[in-house]
């Protein structure tokens, strides 16, 4: 019998809520029953740089570490960091990625502009690619900072698990005063994936 093992990157810059996603994702998981891997790989998080997290499940995990074109979906948090993490991506993988974007320390310094048509190079790939103005859901949610969970309602959706899952994972992970706020976050990125 195979050893099924689903490979997911989550991938943004440092204060959007990389962190909580992957935690939210995990418990989903262990919910299910599944063996679950989480490596978080955090870059120049404090100054706004890039940040990866590495969450891997299935019935047997033997390393959290996804590399190049092992990565069954990745869920960016910013068109830039979909860009650079798509060599990760397996053939016939999934990119979730939210319309944002947030320039890097050299565009803020003017040494370097961001670039242009990042979606179009993404969807070219010929891949399953949902692109979606995140920030807008979650700002209409209450909060410009619950980018993470409307993307992880995005996700949710794609992966066809019932919708009680993740929201008993919220339940369990997300301070109770933030809870109501997470729980229309996770709503809005599911009915809007």
């Amino acid at each position: 019998m195979e050893n099924k093992v689903v490979s997911v990157m989550i991938v943004g810059v440092g204060g959007q809520g990389t962190l909580l996603a992957s935690r939210l994702l995990g418990a989903a998981m262990m919910q299910l029953g599944h063996d679950v891997k989480v490596s978080e790989v955090h870059g120049m998080s404090q100054r706004g740089g890039s940040v990866v997290t590495y969450v891997r499940y299935g019935e047997h995990v033997y390393s959290p570490i996804i590399d190049e074109g092992g990565a069954d979906l990745i869920l960016a948090f910013e068109q830039l960091e979909a860009a650079r993490f798509l060599p990760y991506l397996k053939k016939g993988g999934t990119v979730i990625v939210n319309t944002q974007k947030i320039d890097p320390m050299p565009v803020v310094t003017g040494a370097a502009q961001y670039p242009d048509g990042l979606l179009d190079q993404i969807r070219a790939l010929g891949e399953d690619v949902l692109a979606m103005d995140a920030l807008s859901l979650a700002e209409e949610a209450g909060s410009v900072k619950a980018v993470n969970v409307v993307l992880i309602g995005a996700m949710a959706k794609k992966l066809g698990y019932d919708r009680s899952l993740w929201l008993d994972a919220i339940r369990t992970t997300v301070p109770q005063k933030f809870l109501a706020l997470n729980e229309k976050a996770f709503e809005l990125g599911y009915t809007n994936a």
